[in-house]
C-alpha cells in the first residue's frame, strides 16, 4: 500500500520541508497541475517540479489536470519527474501513452468520478497507474464520492484478469475513514492532501502518513 501525499495542500514556500517531513514513511509525492482551462484552479508547472528533484529523491508523481498534456509532458520529464498521469476525458489516449514511454515516464492514465470505467478498460494493460477520481478533481478538501467504489473493483478486476502490477490508485477526500474503502475495493495507491498537510499548525505529516498506513494495513480486496 502506498500513501502518496499530494503538496496542493502544503505551504508552497516551503515545499522542500513538506517533502522531508514525510519522506520517512512514503518514497511518493503526488504533485497535482493544474491549468485554470481543464479544471478551474490554477496550480503550479515544471519550474516547481525541477525543485523538488533537486531537493528530493522521491518519486513525483505529476498529475496533469491540463488541456493539452502533449505540449507539456516534455517539459515535466525533463524538470525530474518519475511518471504523468493524464485525464482520458481528453482523448487521445494511445498517443500519449506513446509519448509517456519515448520521454521514460511511467505511464498514468485518470478517470474523472462520472467517466464509465468503458472509456477507459482497453488501455489497462497499457499502464503503470490508474487514477480513479473520488471527486471532481480543481480543488483540495473536497468530500469523498463512494459511488466510484464499483468503478474502482471494476478496476481491480481487470488488472487482476490482466495480471497487472499496476498501481491502482484514488485521489479525492482520503483520509483514516475512506482509505480502508478504498482498499478493499481493490485500490494500492492513495492520494491524500489534506489529511496529511491540512492540519494545524504544528501537526506531523509523517504521523498523518503513519496513520494512513495502518488504516489499510491488512486490507484484502474483496473477491
Amino acid at each position: 500500500m502506498l500513501i502518496c501525499p499530494s503538496i496542493l495542500s502544503a505551504d508552497f514556500a516551503a515545499l522542500g520541508v513538506a517533502a522531508d517531513a514525510v519522506r520517512a514513511e512514503t518514497d511518493w509525492l503526488h504533485v497535482d497541475v493544474m491549468d485554470g482551462h481543464f479544471v478551474p484552479n490554477l496550480t503550479i508547472g515544471p519550474p516547481v517540479v525541477a525543485s523538488l528533484r533537486r531537493h528530493t529523491d522521491a518519486y513525483l508523481d505529476c498529475h496533469l489536470m491540463i488541456t493539452d498534456p502533449a505540449q507539456y509532458l516534455p517539459a515535466f520529464a525533463k524538470a525530474g519527474a518519475s511518471g504523468c498521469t493524464v485525464h482520458v476525458e481528453l482523448g487521445s489516449v494511445p498517443d500519449r501513452i506513446a509519448q509517456m514511454r519515448d520521454l521514460g515516464l511511467d505511464v498514468g492514465l485518470v478517470a474523472n468520478p462520472d467517466t464509465p470505467f468503458e472509456v477507459f478498460a482497453s488501455f489497462l494493460g497499457q499502464v503503470d497507474l490508474m487514477l480513479i477520481m473520488t471527486v471532481f478533481p480543481g480543488f483540495g478538501g473536497q468530500k469523498f464520492m463512494p459511488e466510484v467504489l464499483p468503478k474502482i473493483a471494476a478496476t481491480r478486476a481487470e488488472f487482476d484478469r490482466l495480471g497487472s502490477p499496476a498501481e491502482l490508485q484514488v485521489d479525492g477526500g482520503i483520509d483514516v475513514s475512506t482509505a480502508p474503502r478504498c482498499a478493499e475495493a481493490g485500490a494500492t495507491a492513495f492520494v491524500a492532501g489534506n489529511a496529511v498537510y491540512g492540519g494545524a499548525a504544528g501537526a506531523d505529516p509523517g504521523a498523518a502518513v503513519r496513520a494512513l498506513l495502518a488504516s489499510v494495513a491488512g486490507v484484502r480486496a474483496r473477491a
